[in-house]
């Protein structure tokens, strides 16, 4: 064999593993990105399997994004049932810092998540896919993200007989859930629900078309704890 034939071929023989070996960087998770909005809901509005049915979902989008090598945990807060204590969606999100598909920091720990200080916004609260959500003054306006929380990432407590969480996210239809806002923009009477993106409100029912009527397409927010 010649020195040129083996030349050529320990070329393409370098060219192919450096694809490949691309290629497994990206599904094993070389994404840096920790945080995003997810682009779409599992399909039952509220019902999304309980936290963990949530967090599977988070899960399978980051590693969609190549960012499958970390724990991802959504941003969701449960009330205590069966046996089990309430859950603050600021305890299950690891410590920071986090940031979005376009690398730009949103919050160096939960506690500056859940001041003024925090960069979570229309322009910054990406899809894992990087894309803007769309929101208030927008021809189609999802910025009601399903929570449960209070601003400070704590449970929404329920009134008695009423729902802050879509039954602890098993609900398709009635029951309610606390939202944020985003865009820190909306309808609001209380100005300051309005600026909050993780509690403005309850919505209106938990199936996809009730939630619709308040302007959320059951997307939430996803962490990386690592």
């Amino acid at each position: 064999m010649s020195s040129r034939l083996l030349l050529s071929t320990g070329a393409a023989v370098a060219a192919t593993a450096l694809i490949i070996g691309c290629g497994a960087m990206r599904s094993s998770g070389g994404n840096p990105m920790s945080f995003f909005i997810t682009s779409a809901n599992p399909g039952k509005g509220g019902d999304l399997g309980g936290l963990a049915g949530a967090d599977r979902f988070c899960q399978s989008l980051a590693t969609s994004a190549g960012a499958g090598n970390k724990a991802w945990r959504a941003y969701l807060s449960t009330t205590a049932a069966s046996g089990q204590p309430a859950v603050n969606a600021r305890d299950r999100i690891g410590t920071g810092p986090w940031t979005n598909a376009k690398g730009v920091v949103v919050a160096t720990s939960v506690a500056d998540l859940h001041s003024a200080n925090a960069k979570v916004g229309k322009d910054t609260s990406l899809t894992e896919k990087g894309e803007v959500v769309s929101g208030f003054g927008d021809p189609v306006n999802r910025h009601d993200i399903l929570t449960g929380s209070r601003p400070d990432g704590t449970l929404a407590v329920p009134d008695p007989g009423k729902d802050t969480t879509c039954g602890n996210w098993t609900k398709s239809d009635g029951g309610s859930a606390i939202v944020g806002h985003h865009d820190h923009k909306g309808t609001n009477p209380d100005p300051v629900a309005n600026a909050s993106w993780n509690s403005s409100h309850g919505t209106r029912g938990c199936s996809v078309d009730q939630l619709k009527m308040s302007g959320s397409a059951g997307l939430m927010y996803c962490f990386a704890t690592n």
